[in-house]
């Protein structure tokens, strides 16, 4: 039974007399330019301004439409949207990408169902919530999934600064909030009339909370930018030195002596290279020196070696000198072990960090892993913590490096060139949600030093480059976010008022207008 204050019923409840949306010619239109917005929304060709757009016209095809019209509809434009977005990003093939594609666009039509079913049940400004509950629970949740984040609306909005000041207060999930409540409650508008008392209330109500979210954010960037000392960071990718090896024998414990000549000899080669760079790097002033993800692989009974050397330039030049490692170990059930090792200035080792999260498929498959909890490392440059390339979409796991009042993160990291430069500005989201300031190395992507607030402080892409070095100098000192000390406080507030809204929609005049 619908949900009212009056006798009246409004224009919405009028337009749904069984429970069921009569067609309307007129939505048509609306489908159209909101599937075309889509395109945008999200990934390799984003268009900020789309992803706030795109679900507003969507849905007001939606609620003109029977579900049969519009769910089938919803579901091919999302995936198709999703196939021009996020191509060649996915490290699945085949009929698995295509199930990805499908499974990952279903979810995406959920808050729109949400809005349907339950919003037409529940009176006034309290009915725009739905929508966007729906959309930042799901994007919530779904983050504790095997991708982490992928697929999350906020990340739509990279480079606005001002708004993105949210994520320090609320995460990701404050930005999906928004891009929700305004498609909500300016259908709803859209759907009352202006002379709607209730209508203009949500429209003034969301937009005045957009307001002071992008106004604080640009007070937050003007008055209290990074003002403590910097220090000079070097990151290092490999360059190529000699043919690449196969190592298909050597991972299924099938490598002949010759094979593993060959592979020493390429791998000595890289870090030879990788060593005598690092070595330059800090004459010329580094106090940090890292590796990108994986560049220097060693065979298992050679890694103390390799360690050994870098053991003995960190202490030569006084720096601290993170080796990022590919150790194979052949005939181990996991044979591959991805890890960022520290020598620190003294010549011990300070830092033995493995990936937490390895990328789903092959890489999953393989890699040793630990119990995935980030170390903090005292320097006189703060307090500096790592996490390795696919560990950044991971909100929760990087809440460590708050929670450990981390100053400094480093991230090594190893893309390919359909996700440059998308992956690394999402990376750059957790340094403005746990108030860090994050050096990323990406081989094969790009290379980005972020501070604390999100700028860009240095910047190298792979494929546009021939050295493969990236010099920037970042902030010492961190700073304590909202979001860092209280987590996810607000993916759980949506949670709730969802179940809430749930509860409201079955019961009769349980919210006032």
């Amino acid at each position: 039974m619908p949900v009212t204050t009056t006798d009246k019923p409004s224009r919405r409840q009028e337009m749904l007399p069984n429970g069921d949306r009569p067609t309307s010619d007129r939505s048509w239109p609306w489908f159209t330019v909101g599937s075309v917005l889509l395109f945008f929304s999200y990934g390799a060709n984003n268009v900020a301004l789309a992803a706030w757009l795109s679900p507003l016209f969507l849905l007001h095809f939606v609620r003109r439409q029977g579900w049969q019209v519009w769910m089938p509809l919803l579901l091919v434009a999302q995936t198709a949207a999703s196939a021009f977005q996020l191509r060649g990003m996915f490290p699945v093939a085949g009929t698995a990408y295509y199930v990805f594609l499908v499974i990952g666009s279903l979810q995406t039509i959920i808050p729109f169902a949400a809005d349907a079913w339950l919003a037409r049940r529940i009176a006034g400004i309290a009915s725009t919530l739905v929508f966007p509950c729906t959309w930042t629970t799901l994007d919530y949740l779904t983050s504790f999934g095997s991708f982490g984040s992928w697929g999350a609306a906020g990340y739509s909005q990279y480079g606005e600064l001002a708004l993105l000041q949210i994520l320090s207060v609320t995460g990701l999930w404050g930005l999906t909030f928004l891009m929700g409540w305004f498609a909500s409650a300016c259908n709803y508008l859209w759907d009352e009339g202006y002379d709607s008392k209730p209508a203009r209330k949500a429209v003034y109500l969301c937009f005045a909370t957009m307001a002071a979210a992008i106004l604080l954010g640009g007070l937050r960037l003007s008055f209290f930018p990074p003002s403590s000392e910097t220090v000079r960071i070097a990151s290092l990718s490999k360059r190529t030195v000699g043919a690449e090896p196969a190592l298909d024998r050597l991972l299924a414990n099938k490598a002949t002596a010759g094979d593993l000549t060959e592979i020493r000899k390429r791998a000595g080669g890289v870090n030879d290279d990788l060593l005598l760079r690092a070595d330059r790097e800090a004459r010329d002033g580094a106090k940090i020196v890292f590796w990108a993800e994986g560049n220097a692989f060693v065979l298992k009974q050679d890694e103390a070696a390799l360690l050994a050397r870098g053991s003995e330039l960190a202490a030569k030049d006084h720096i601290y000198f993170g080796m990022a490692l590919a150790v194979l170990n052949p005939g181990a059930a996991k044979p591959l072990e991805n890890k960022l090792v520290v020598a620190g200035p003294d010549g011990n080792m300070a830092m033995d960090y493995y990936k937490a999260h390895p990328v789903p498929g092959e890489e999953a498959a393989m890699s040793l892993t630990k119990d995935g909890r980030l170390q903090i490392l005292e320097t006189p440059f703060g307090r500096v913590s790592a996490v390795i390339c696919f560990d950044g979409d991971f909100p929760q796991l990087l809440a460590q490096a708050g929670a450990l009042r981390s100053d400094l993160v480093l991230d090594p990291s190893n893309d390919w060139q359909a996700i440059d430069p998308w992956h690394t500005q999402m990376a750059s989201f957790r340094a403005i949600e746990q108030g860090v300031n994050l050096d990323r190395q990406t081989s094969h992507g790009l290379s980005a030093a972020f501070d604390y607030q999100g700028r860009t402080l240095a910047a190298m892409d792979h494929f546009h480059a021939s050295d493969y070095a990236m010099v920037a100098d970042l902030p010492t000192r961190g700073v304590q976010t909202v979001y860092s000390r209280l987590g996810d406080w607000f993916g759980w507030l949506n949670l709730a008022a969802f179940l809430l809204l749930m509860i409201a929609a079955f019961r009769t005049n349980w919210l006032p207008d």
